[in-house]
């Protein structure tokens, strides 16, 4: 059954509230994953690893690329027939790891990761956790062909993949400060090797524009978007601009993508988008300080534990899942 275009929209944006929850649940939470009471500082793990600034525009990817090569929407992707994905900023592990826990793919290898509510619990609870899950894709990863600790591969392996498979279709995001890498950039020249022969599969490249690497803005985040998509040009790719999360604008642009033969998908939303917009008189979201963990101290000091509950309740989880039905996605 086909769903309509409103529908389609509101059920991708759901699900990246849902994925983004799980991602800041995994970043800090060792207990109350569903907020059943007040948040105390007892409910903040000891420490706090992983990258909270690319995941928004991860979620957003992951959710309009599953929605629109879902069997639901088989018309409008008749063009593409086996499809993968590959994530470039493997340090935006916590965003991959939800949409996989969502999806169920991660219960098929650890049998531990249900789909309910121990299920969350043991998910986020051992994100950099002892003995738990590591704050970068790896090889536990259900799927994973890249290592997320380094940046610089993802194309490169897209176009392996799809060597000598043309059923294939891989969407691989790079994030615009990996892109600075040698790797990622030499990779680009594959488009006139590998990308143009019959009995090779096709890749999609999503670049993640966001503005800021660990520490600095990003070279791409200083372009203007005219410098961007020449840029892109230059290399034999034809650009498709999204502004922001709006699934309009990236379902569009993936029926546009369809009708060329070399894609390039550039995606720009703010760094930490979602996330806490200050801190201590300090820019966080759209600034690098939005990269890691943007809340610190949230275990000791009560104004970040504050702006931690805030900052969950603003996805409404309980729209999404119910303890005793579970996610209505």
């Amino acid at each position: 059954m086909n769903v309509s275009g409103g529908e389609k929209y509101q059920d991708i944006q759901r699900r990246v509230r849902a994925c983004d929850y799980l991602v800041v649940a995994q970043l800090f939470l060792q207990d109350n994953f569903l907020l059943d009471r007040p948040l105390r500082a007892d409910d903040i793990k000891p420490r706090l690893l992983g990258h909270w600034g690319t995941c928004h525009g991860i979620d957003v990817a992951y959710a309009n690329l599953k929605s629109y090569f879902s069997p639901k929407n088989q018309r409008e992707r008749h063009e593409y027939t086996d499809f993968s994905f590959i994530l470039g900023p493997g340090h935006g592990f916590p965003a991959l790891q939800a949409n996989l826990f969502i999806d169920g793919d991660l219960e098929k290898v650890d049998p531990k990761a249900t789909r309910d509510e121990s299920g969350i619990a043991y998910v986020c609870k051992n994100f950099s956790w002892p003995g738990g899950f590591p704050s970068h894709a790896s090889p536990f990863t259900p799927g994973v062909i890249c290592e997320g600790g380094e940046l610089g591969y993802a194309l490169g392996a897209a176009y392996g993949l799809c060597l000598g498979h043309p059923e294939k279709t891989v969407a691989v995001m790079l994030g615009d400060g990996e892109l600075e890498t040698a790797s990622a950039l030499a990779s680009l020249n594959l488009v006139k090797l590998a990308g143009s022969h019959a009995h090779n599969g096709r890749v999609i490249p999503i670049l993640h524009l966001n503005g800021y690497k660990i520490s600095a803005p990003t070279l791409y985040g200083r372009k203007s978007e005219r410098e961007m998509k020449e840029f892109v040009r230059g290399f034999g790719y034809t650009p498709f601009w999204i502004e922001g999360d709006s699934p309009e604008a990236f379902q569009k642009a993936l029926k546009e993508a369809a009708k060329v033969e070399h894609p390039f998908l550039i995606l720009k939303t703010e760094k930490g988008a979602t996330g806490p917009k200050e801190l201590n008189g300090k820019k966080v979201a759209g600034n690098y300080l939005a990269h890691q963990i943007p809340l610190p101290n949230a275990k000791t000091d009560p104004e970040e534990l504050k702006a931690l509950s805030r900052w969950l309740k603003s996805y409404e989880f309980s729209e999404v899942f119910n303890p005793e039905k579970g996610f209505t996605l």
